[in-house]
């Protein structure tokens, strides 16, 4: 049987066991190469929000992942276009929604989340410095929490990566310690990835991850219904995306498919069925 979830930052948020959040991706942004357009983007981004959830996810992460190449910090043209965006997107679905500002820009994704009425967002480097394709991202936890207190935003949950993929990190040690330190500057919810997008974390990791944190832990990348019932055995729940697009993998596309494929809704109710499933075994604990 998988143990019982405690009660935390995914509980209030989306009061099931094992939240399934489906991250949506928008094709690229205003001031990036193959910028479409607002209709394009929009049209397409609101069906991807109806195929997640219809097939039953229990939140939508909205993402600008195929602006490349990525800035650390984003300019505002990307806050504007991302605040335009997540506001139409969420006037078309029920579930909770989150954001994330790549690469790390935690500034401009709060206050999107504000604007919008975002209940999380994702912090992709808060306790690990970390060297990307784009820059070196020096760890600061607590410019994070302040920033959020500063504004007004503490009903906003803050989802961090720990050991994030894309990027390595400068000072190599267990990935606990991570844990530990990233649960004692104020992260609401972990996250855990494999190495890149579409790899799924070191089971050993997660376990040791688990051991070390009371607070709950999300599994960021890899997740799909042939792996689903082993990592939601040690945890409490996963953002998942490209298992659910159409189309298959593209030989050197950073984000393994391309812009243009879709989210599948097919696909997100086999997954969700599967997901189902593992919940009725808790519920028999």
């Amino acid at each position: 049987m998988i143990p019982m979830t405690k009660f935390g930052a995914l509980a209030e948020i989306f009061n099931v066991d094992k939240p399934i959040i489906g991250a949506l991706h928008f094709m690229p942004l205003l001031s990036f190469d193959g910028f479409a357009g607002f209709e394009k983007i929009l049209d397409n981004a609101i069906k991807d929000a109806k195929a997640l959830e219809e097939g039953g996810v229990d939140g939508i992460i909205l993402e600008n992942n195929y602006d490349l190449p990525h800035k650390i910090d984003v300019g505002p043209e990307t806050v504007a276009s991302m605040t335009y965006l997540c506001n139409e997107v969420r006037k078309e679905i029920s579930v909770p929604h989150g954001i994330s500002v790549l690469w790390n820009d935690y500034r401009a994704a709060l206050s999107i989340a504000k604007v919008t009425n975002g209940r999380f967002v994702r912090v992709p480097v808060f306790v690990d410095s970390v060297k990307t394709d784009f820059g070196t991202i020096l760890a600061k936890p607590e410019d994070v929490t302040n920033y959020r207190s500063k504004l007004g935003m503490d009903k906003i949950k803050i989802f961090t990566d720990i050991q994030v993929k894309h990027a390595t990190i400068l000072q190599e040690r267990p990935i606990a310690e991570s844990a530990i330190e990233a649960q004692k500057y104020g992260s609401d919810a972990l996250i855990i990835t494999g190495k890149w997008t579409g790899d799924a974390p070191d089971m050993a990791k997660l376990m040791e991850a688990r051991k070390a944190v009371d607070i709950e832990i999300l599994v960021g990348s890899g997740f799909d219904a042939s792996n689903a019932s082993s990592i939601l055995k040690y945890s409490d729940g996963a953002i998942v995306s490209t298992s659910l697009k159409e189309g298959l993998e593209v030989t050197g596309e950073r984000n393994v498919k391309p812009a243009h494929a879709r989210i599948s809704v097919q696909k997100v109710s086999a997954l969700m069925s599967v997901v189902k499933s593992i919940r009725r075994n808790v519920e028999q604990i």
